[in-house]
């Protein structure tokens, strides 16, 4: 079996990982990541979680400059990764990426809808935030990977304006992207004109129905959090990074969903199911499914440092324990090892996808509230993560899984553990 995957299934999927349109979604949304967590930082000092506080930045009038922060970071994060997405394309074809990105801004902003109608009938020209946020990733996500595409076409086929030597930098890149943005902004326009006329609807209007509703709708689902959670650990186990790989294509639509949720809070409405609310956002993931590392390992941890025998799963542990309370296990996953290793794999990927489904299961009854807006860095340490997102019953629900993964892990690494043990004592009788 190893070596069927070695040999079929793991060069097949690392050509996959490793294609332009994956690598410029990966690292291309990252662009955006910094605003998005600026942006979490303001929003939750906005609904500061304690009331007397919140109440005195209301009176203040502190809370409105809080939120248009957060609208400004956050509520913008589709733009920013429109551009980021083009921009990384070209820039790993070798070429400049800036042009790409900037001809990619103009058409996300050209396939929004325009003008709102005021009050006294006359119509105003506007850029909408509700289309720079969550409701146009998926349509920023597949801009920013065709603009990447045909800019870096063009440039090949060396289909652009060339200046003589000489010329400034700048003016010479200019010139450059005149030619395919001119082509690309007129097909933009071409396709604005087909929708708007014949559909009604302006092109991101249109993606939104089409792809991103029933995408978010499957992310979602049941069988959308068991696929998920074994996914990551399941490529993991082969050696693929499988968190980045999963995310990299999932961390659109998560973010969709999230910005869904805080479309909701900020509406007035409550933020439940019944109104709309996703369960699987960026924080299901981040902040349970790969909480203390792919496989949910700091139970595993705290076995190795405190009940191992084996000097070797001891020593594991204690390089582990640091870098597990922050969410970064790959001095266990590689020093068990659990990449490859048969017996590991079973509660590697068993715990996700426990996880998952509790988690699921405690957001869909009620025990633990939806997720708004509030983003934290993935490196969060469990508990502390768990309170800023959900308060006092999301970080007890993280303390449940790592509690459980000790239990889940318990037969597996003593199995490893007492194997390892032998092999240290038979060396030092010999």
């Amino acid at each position: 079996m190893k070596d069927f995957f070695n040999e079929k299934v793991v060069p097949k999927m690392m050509a996959f990982i490793n294609t332009r349109p994956i690598q410029a979604l990966k690292d291309g949304m990252l662009y955006s990541m910094p605003m998005m967590i600026i942006g979490s930082v303001f929003l939750l000092l906005a609904f500061f979680p304690y009331t007397p506080v919140a109440d005195w930045f209301s009176a203040k009038g502190i809370t409105p400059v809080l939120l248009q922060v957060n609208d400004s970071t956050f509520g913008v994060m589709a733009l920013i990764a429109s551009v980021g997405i083009a921009y990384t394309y070209v820039k790993n074809e070798g070429y400049n990426g800036l042009p790409a990105g900037v001809i990619s801004l103009c058409i996300y902003l050209l396939f929004q809808p325009s003008s709102v109608e005021t009050k006294e009938g006359s119509t105003v020209g506007v850029i909408l935030k509700e289309w720079t946020g969550g409701k146009g990733m998926i349509g920023a996500l597949l801009i920013g990977i065709i603009v990447g595409c045909v800019y870096s076409f063009f440039l090949k086929k060396r289909i652009t304006i060339k200046m003589p030597a000489g010329v400034p930098e700048g003016v010479a890149a200019s010139f450059t992207a005149l030619i395919p943005g001119t082509v690309m902004v007129t097909g933009a326009a071409v396709i604005y004109a087909f929708t708007k006329g014949g559909l009604n609807i302006s092109p991101m209007e249109w993606i939104y129905n089409t792809f991103q509703i029933p995408l978010q709708g499957l992310t979602d689902s049941f069988g959308g959090v068991i696929a998920i959670s074994f996914l990551i650990p399941f490529f993991w186990f082969f050696g693929i990074h499988g968190s980045n790989l999963i995310t990299g294509i999932m961390d659109g639509i998560l973010m969709a969903n999230t910005a869904s949720n805080q479309a909701i809070v900020d509406s007035g409405q409550a933020l439940t199911i019944a109104n709309g609310g996703h369960i699987v956002t960026k924080q299901f993931v981040d902040q349970f499914i790969t909480v203390t590392g792919a496989g949910v390992t700091l139970g595993l941890v705290l076995y190795m440092v405190f009940l191992a025998k084996s000097t070797q799963c001891k020593q594991i542990g204690k390089l582990g324990l640091g870098p597990g309370c922050f969410n970064i296990n790959e001095p266990v996953t590689f020093g068990t090892p659990i990449v490859l290793n048969p017996i590991m794999a079973i509660p590697f990927i068993l715990m996700p996808v426990l996880t998952g489904i509790i988690e699921y299961l405690a957001i869909y009854t009620g025990l633990c509230p939806l997720y708004s807006g509030i983003l934290v860095p993935w490196t969060t340490p469990p508990i502390i993560s768990g309170f800023l997102i959900g308060g006092w019953r999301t970080a007890l629900l993280q303390a449940v899984i790592i509690t459980l993964s000790f239990f889940v892990y318990l037969p597996f690494i003593r199995i490893v553990d007492k194997m390892y043990y032998n092999q240290e004592n038979s060396v030092e009788e010999s």
